[in-house]
């Protein structure tokens, strides 16, 4: 089954957004039926896909949390891959076996390569092209139909900081930590971790609150 622009620009922004210090590059790969656990998701919308990581090297991610989930410190690439395939919902990752993915005849396989052509891991795609364009609304609406019910996580950031451990460990009660964003400047909303929307922080009776005030058209499901 030959590679299509889907599966590539799918990888081609996973691999951009890995968080290590050289370059990562996707590549074609050979493989298949690989084992050992992997960081698996799914992405509903017009287009979907499965998509599975399995990490080779765990010491090539270079994001200063190296005992944080392995999902979580790949999320943000994994969303990047996602948006390429248009509006849709990138569920929660999980860690599992996705050897079944990786032999799938629909997948496609990469190899995460560094710049010095080592891999680092593997990347296996199955995208599930949306239907044509006279029956594409509806497809998606019966779709996220099955869904509709699903809670989600929805949280607002107001702006985030890097800090090294030791810092972190000499926090005391009345420190003030400076975030990456200035008074008054938006808040992010995000669902799933997906930045959806931009806000302001308001009051309502006595509770903290986000009155939204601008929709991401890329958002839209």
């Amino acid at each position: 089954m030959s590679i299509t622009a889907h599966e590539s620009a799918v990888a081609a922004a996973f691999a951009a957004r890995m968080p290590t210090t050289t370059a990562i590059s996707a590549r074609a790969s050979q493989a298949s039926g690989d084992t050992g656990d992997a960081v698996i998701a799914s992405y509903v919308g017009d287009t979907s896909a499965e998509l599975a990581v399995l990490l080779l090297d765990p010491g090539a991610l270079n994001d200063g949390v190296p005992h944080a989930p392995l999902g979580d410190r790949l999320h943000d690439a994994l969303d990047a891959a996602a948006a390429t395939l248009g509006p849709g919902v990138l569920g929660q990752t999980r860690l599992g076996d996705a050897s079944a993915l990786f032999s799938h005849p629909q997948a496609q396989i990469f190899d995460l390569q560094d710049d010095a052509g080592r891999v680092v891991g593997r990347l296996a795609v199955r995208v599930t092209p949306g239907t044509a364009a006279s029956s594409a609304a509806s497809t998606s609406s019966r779709r996220l139909h099955r869904i509709a019910g699903v809670e989600m996580d929805l949280t607002v950031e107001i702006g985030r900081t890097r800090m090294a451990v030791r810092d972190v460990l000499d926090l005391t009660p009345g420190r003030v930590v400076e975030l990456d964003r200035s008074a008054g400047a938006p808040a992010d909303v995000k669902l799933n971790g997906r930045l959806i929307a931009h806000g302001e922080i308001v009051v309502v009776d006595q509770d903290y609150a986000v009155r939204i005030t601008r929709i991401l058209e890329n958002a839209e499901v």
